[in-house]
C-alpha cells in the first residue's frame, strides 16, 4: 500500500545554477541567482530543482564530482567577493565570455584566478568580518570531510591533476606518515581550498535563506554512485570494493537493453554494503545530512540500485558480462530514517524497474518520477501517461538527460507524434506549452519542467546527451530570455491547476 505523499500540490522549474545568466562565463550564486528566485516566486513556482552541486572533474559532469560533500567553487560569485572586500574592481576588468554557453576550460582558469586573489586578500587582512565564520566552518567540517577533501585537492594539484591511484603508493594507501608530511608541505594550498569551500558554503546558505524568504524550496540531487577519482573513495577505501592497489574490482553500469546492445559501462566503484552496514551506514547518513543542509528535498539518482545493481568486473570493455546483486534495501533506509528523522527523497525510478523496486519505493512512501516524453511510445497502459498516475508522483516534461520537448517532438516517430496528438489535440501547435499544461493538470503532487521547455527552446538548448563525450552541461539562459511574458503564462497555468 502506497504511503500518502508529504509534498503539497505544487510546481517548479529545473535549472542548474551554471545555466544562469551573468558576466563571468558561468551561472553563479550572485545577483542573477537572487533574481531567478524572484522570478520563480512571481510565477507561483514553489520549487527550484538543481543538479548535484559538487566540484566537477573530467567531462564537467555534475554526476562525476571530486567530492559528494564539497561544493563547486566555479559557482562562487565574483560580484559577492567584490562586495565583501576580497576583490578589487580591477580584478574583474576586461572579462569577456559568451553569454549562451559555458566554456569550462576558460571559466575554470578564471575562477581559479579569482579565488586565488580572494584568498590572498583574506591573508593580507581584508574581509576580516568573515574570519569568525571561516574558523567556525573549518571546525564544524574538518573531521567529517573538509580536511580530507582539501588535502586531496592539494595533492591532485601537486601531481598534475592525475587520478589519485597514480600517486605514490604511500599516498594511495594513506600511510599516516606520508599524509602528515603532505599536510605540512601543502599547508598553504590546503588552507586555500578550505577557504574556497567556505565561500561556496556561505554564498549557498545565503541564497537558500533568500529562497525560503520568497517561499521557494530547493530540490537537490544525490547520485547513488560516486566517481572513482574522488576524495570519497580515497578517504574511505573500506566502503568500496577495491584491490590492494586501491583500484575497483567491480564497477557500476546497466545491462544490455532495447537502447543498447552492450549496456552502459559507467565505471563507478561499487559499495561494500556489508562494511557500510557494520558502520551503521555512517558515511551515507553524513552524506544525506550534508545534502539536506543545502536543499529541502533530494532526488536520489538510480534509486533501483538500492534494491539491486548491475555488477561488472573491472577491466571489462562493455557492460554485457555482469550480474545483478542485491542492494541494501529497506533496512538501509530504515537506518537512515532513524538517524535523520525523515526521508525527504524522490526516487528516480526511470528505465528498467522491477516490481521489487516499486515495492521498495512504495514501502518507503517515496514519490517516483514520470517523464512525459516517455509516455507516447506504446499503449494507453504506459505508466508515464497522466491517467495512470497516483498522487505521490513527480511528473516532468523532460529531464536534464532528455532533449528539450521541442527537440524531442521533431525527432519523435510518426507513431509517437500520432499518439501524442490524439492524447493532446493542440500539441501540434505548441508542444512544449501543451506538455507543461498536461503535467500541471495531472494528479501528480509535484510537476516540474526544465526552463528550456518553459522558454520553448529547441535541441540547441539541450543540457546533456548521455554517451556524448564532450559538449554537455554548457547551456546558459540569456538574461533577456527571462524578461518575457512566458513566466507570467506559467503563473497563470500554475494557478489554474491549483499548484
Amino acid at each position: 500500500m502506497t504511503t500518502p505523499s508529504t509534498i503539497d500540490r505544487s510546481a517548479g522549474i529545473l535549472l542548474h545554477p551554471t545555466s544562469l545568466p551573468g558576466p563571468y562565463g558561468i551561472g553563479d550564486l550572485g545577483p542573477a541567482a537572487y533574481g531567478w528566485i524572484e522570478s520563480l516566486a512571481r510565477a507561483g513556482q514553489k520549487w527550484w530543482q538543481v543538479l548535484p552541486l559538487g566540484p566537477t572533474s573530467y567531462g564537467d559532469s555534475p554526476y562525476q564530482a571530486l567530492s559528494t560533500f564539497a561544493g563547486n567553487t566555479n559557482l562562487v560569485s565574483p560580484e559577492t567577493l567584490l562586495h565583501e572586500g576580497l576583490l578589487d574592481q580591477a580584478d574583474l576588468a576586461n572579462v569577456h565570455f559568451p553569454n549562451h554557453r559555458v566554456l569550462f576550460e576558460h571559466v575554470i582558469q578564471f575562477k581559479d584566478y579569482v579565488l586565488g586573489k580572494a584568498w590572498q586578500s583574506f591573508q593580507a587582512g581584508r574581509g576580516q568580518q568573515l574570519r569568525g565564520d571561516f574558523d567556525h566552518f573549518r571546525h564544524r567540517n574538518h573531521a567529517a570531510w573538509l580536511d580530507d577533501f582539501a588535502l586531496f585537492r592539494a595533492l591532485k594539484d601537486a601531481h598534475a591533476n592525475k587520478t589519485w591511484q597514480a600517486w605514490p603508493i604511500e599516498l594511495v594507501r594513506r600511510e599516516p606518515q606520508a599524509l602528515a608530511a603532505a599536510r605540512e608541505k601543502l599547508r598553504g594550498e590546503i588552507d586555500k581550498h578550505c577557504f574556497g569551500q567556505f565561500l561556496f558554503n556561505r554564498q549557498w546558505r545565503h541564497l537558500k535563506s533568500y529562497a525560503k524568504h520568497m517561499s521557494v524550496r530547493l530540490i537537490g540531487d544525490v547520485p547513488i554512485f560516486v566517481a572513482s577519482d574522488s576524495a570519497d573513495v580515497w578517504a574511505n577505501p573500506d566502503l568500496f570494493h577495491l584491490d590492494d592497489q586501491r583500484r575497483p574490482t567491480v564497477v557500476a553500469g546497466v545491462p544490455p537493453d532495447y537502447f543498447s546492445a552492450t549496456g552502459q559501462l559507467w565505471g563507478n566503484p561499487l559499495y561494500n554494503w556489508d562494511r557500510s552496514r557494520e558502520t551503521g551506514h555512517a558515511w551515507w547518513i553524513a552524506r544525506l545530512r550534508a545534502t539536506l543542509e543545502q536543499v529541502d528535498l533530494v532526488r536520489v539518482d538510480h534509486f533501483r540500485g538500492f534494491e539491486a545493481y548491475w555488477e561488472i568486473p573491472a577491466g571489462a570493455q562493455t557492460a554485457q558480462h555482469g550480474r545483478w546483486v542485491h542492494g541494501p534495501g529497506f533496512d538501509f533506509f530504515d537506518v537512515v530514517r532513524n538517524a535523520l528523522g525523515r526521508l525527504p527523497l524522490i526516487a528516480e525510478d526511470l528505465g528498467f524497474v522491477t516490481p521489487e523496486v516499486e515495492s521498495l519505493r512504495d514501502r518507503l512512501g517515496l514519490p517516483g518520477m514520470r517523464v512525459l516524453q516517455f509516455a507516447f511510445s506504446d499503449t494507453t497502459r504506459n505508466a508515464y501517461l497522466p491517467h495512470n498516475y497516483v498522487h505521490n508522483t513527480v511528473v516532468y516534461t523532460g529531464t536534464h538527460d532528455n532533449d528539450t520537448t521541442v527537440g524531442w517532438h521533431k525527432q519523435a516517430t510518426d507513431k509517437e507524434r500520432g499518439f501524442l496528438h490524439r492524447y493532446v489535440p493542440n500539441s501540434h501547435k505548441d508542444v512544449a506549452r501543451e506538455l507543461i499544461r498536461l503535467a500541471w493538470a495531472s494528479v501528480a503532487d509535484l510537476a516540474l519542467a526544465p526552463l528550456q521547455d518553459v522558454l520553448n527552446l529547441g535541441t540547441e538548448a539541450r543540457m546533456n546527451s548521455p554517451g556524448k563525450p564532450a559538449g554537455n552541461w554548457e547551456w546558459r539562459v540569456r538574461g533577456e530570455q527571462l524578461h518575457t511574458n512566458t513566466l507570467d503564462w506559467l503563473g497563470d497555468v500554475t494557478g489554474l491547476y491549483g499548484r
